[in-house]
């Protein structure tokens, strides 16, 4: 049985698209394997107002809506995580780690910075090319912030995911700015300015002691009004001073509170199973992209006849 004419020109296309595939197929092979480790913070326990709309909040979450001041104190996790500071930070922190030199090789012992390991030109083509190895994003309705990083080496990827957890915990525990850390700074100020004025009255109200010891038996009435001044000033000096220095502490207790806790979920794991590259998408796209060029040029002039006959 004789085949049609159109079945046997696929035929040609059908042998050079295999040819590519198996080429692809053998290329890739030497591409080295990429492995990433995931990790989860739990969302940071809030005092803000989102705690009276947490109910409103929740429900608008789950309709991608989000609600002004209801955001908790990990709402700039995301943030932080692929800030240029976290990116500098990770790049430039020394790391020990196994590693393939290629595909086939086997694993050295390797200790070198994240940037020697990318081996870009400069620290701003590093933090371009960081940005494609730790990416993070945060779910809108469970508020769980997911870090992942990708490396050609397992513990390396590891070791950096649990790296920016430890620098995220630094930055919030140094560089956040709380209600309570405010207060605290003023009351701190104020009370050392309370603490002069005390000194102050105090050192007037001793000299006029020196002078009149018995001012309240005096028969001056002028010296007795004086000394009753004297020492009322001072009385309420002290309660200020009291009252500033218990005020500060407790402005600390609240700066502890505001600042919030990293919770872990997952720390990071050590990835097994290569997170890419995906050959098999790599020789199915290059079999059906080659096969699909290589049938429209056998059939160009037949493509060529039908663009002609339309008007």
């Amino acid at each position: 049985m004789r085949m049609p004419s159109w079945l046997t020109k696929l035929i040609g296309p059908l042998k050079w698209a295999l040819v590519t595939a198996v080429v692809v197929a053998a290329g890739s092979i030497f591409i080295p394997n990429r492995y990433a480790s995931v990790g989860r913070i739990l969302p940071a326990d809030g005092r803000s107002l989102s705690s009276g709309l947490g109910g409103l909040a929740a429900t608008a979450a789950t309709f991608g809506i989000s609600i002004p001041g209801s955001e908790g104190a990990d709402a700039n996790f995301v943030d932080i995580l692929q800030s240029r500071w976290m990116s500098e930070r990770l790049l430039l922190t020394r790391f020990s780690f196994r590693a393939r030199s290629w595909r086939f090789g086997r694993e050295v012992e390797k200790d070198m910075t994240l940037y020697d390991f990318l081996d870009s030109k400069n620290i701003d083509r590093a933090v371009v090319r960081f940005g494609k190895v730790l990416s993070c994003s945060k779910d809108a309705k469970s508020k769980v912030v997911t870090i992942r990083v990708e490396t050609k080496s397992p513990s390396l990827s590891q070791a950096v995911l649990q790296q920016s957890v430890k620098l995220l915990e630094q930055f919030v525990q140094e560089k956040g700015r709380t209600k309570g850390g405010a207060k605290a700074l003023f009351a701190e100020g104020r009370l050392g300015e309370a603490r002069k004025e005390m000194d102050a009255t105090e050192g007037e109200f001793r000299r006029f002691l020196d002078a009149n010891r018995n001012y309240l038996v005096s028969s001056d009435p002028a010296i007795r009004l004086r000394g009753l001044r004297l020492e009322a000033e001072y009385k309420l000096r002290q309660q200020i001073v009291t009252t500033l220095a218990l005020s500060r502490e407790q402005a600390l207790m609240e700066e502890k509170n505001d600042i919030p806790v990293i919770n872990v979920l997952d720390p990071g794991n050590l990835p097994i199973e290569k997170a890419g590259p995906n050959r098999a998408g790599f020789v199915v796209g290059a079999f059906l992209a080659s096969l699909a060029l290589l049938v429209a040029w056998q059939f160009r002039a037949t493509l060529r006849e039908m663009l002609a006959v339309q008007p």
